[in-house]
């Protein structure tokens, strides 16, 4: 073998390389964790799993650049797969699954070490790496993960999840569960809880009560519906958002400082009598100056701040 072949052989070698990403099946459930869980035989829970996995946030969508390698088309188990190289355009339904032992500390597709305690999860297609909301739809709950890996590729499996992102999810005790994938841009909104939230009862102009109403996401109702408080105009805020997890809420508040850094104003979080942990800006001087702020939000954040006296 002369030195051009060797050197040809060589260059094919790592262009296979380059364009293959490693064969995790995620396939039937046949072993079951210490506290009822399924998962893949030979992986699992670990044995030193963080007992507060609840206190783990969220991944915050922010850009950042693409993987220069795991975004190319390559083939697992026969099939081609093409990833996409834009994010917030997909949505779809699906079986969810999780990887945990047998990958923790490994290198994932993108190049990063796999920690089954992080928010994160592997997708087939989506950008490596890219974020993405995954909501359970048999409990509606819902996390955001960072895409850094590449799977899952067996039936109809849509998402790869590691362990803290399934334990969230509700879905470790059966090992898989029907969810909804969408990716999101750095700029997402953060509140999706919004959308199924009961509204107060408001007072109208004549002091008779308004009759309940369900709310509608929070970039669709008029601050003006929500402005009509009591008298008094003393502690002024404006809720940017209602979450059922406090980890979510105070990893949406980090958010908010950073893209408000200059408003002059506080940021706070509360508990209600529901359970829900809001994020609060303020405070401001009377109702009208928070309905001129928050005008002026909406076309930064995508949505209108409701005038709320906490």
């Amino acid at each position: 073998m002369n030195i051009n072949t060797a050197a040809l052989i060589l260059v094919t070698l790592m262009l296979a390389a380059c364009s293959s990403t490693p064969h995790r099946k995620a396939g039937s459930n046949t072993a079951n964790a210490p506290h009822g869980g399924g998962y893949l035989a030979g992986d699992g829970p670990g044995a030193d799993a963080p007992v507060n996995l609840d206190a783990i946030p969220d991944a915050v969508p922010k850009n950042e650049p693409l993987n220069r390698y795991a975004n190319r088309p390559y083939v697992a188990l026969g099939k081609t797969y093409t990833p996409q190289t834009v994010v917030g355009n997909f949505k779809k339904r699906g079986i969810a699954s999780w990887y945990g032992k047998k990958f923790n500390g490994e290198r994932t597709s993108s190049g990063e070490i796999y920690d089954m305690y992080a928010m994160t999860a592997a997708h087939p297609t989506l950008p490596l790496p890219s974020y993405a909301r995954v909501t359970n739809l048999a409990n509606q709950k819902s996390v955001i993960v960072r895409i850094n890996d590449r799977g899952p590729f067996l039936h109809d499996r849509v998402i790869d999840l590691s362990y803290t992102a399934a334990y969230k999810l509700g879905i470790l005790g059966e090992g898989s569960a029907e969810v909804e994938v969408e990716s999101l841009a750095a700029n997402a909104s953060l509140t999706p809880l919004a959308a199924r939230e009961p509204v107060q009862s408001l007072p109208l102009e004549g002091g008779t009560p308004a009759a309940p109403v369900t709310a509608a996401p929070l970039s669709s109702l008029p601050v003006v519906a929500l402005a009509s408080l009591a008298n008094s105009d003393s502690e002024v805020y404006l809720q940017l958002g209602a979450f059922e997890s406090k980890q979510n809420a105070e990893s949406f508040l980090v958010r908010m400082r950073t893209e408000m850094a200059n408003t002059g104003k506080q940021f706070k979080l509360s508990t209600t009598k529901d359970g829900l942990v809001r994020v609060h800006i303020g405070p401001y001087a009377n109702q009208t100056e928070a309905r001129s702020s928050a005008e002026g939000m909406q076309g930064k954040l995508g949505f209108k701040p409701m005038v709320n006296l906490p």
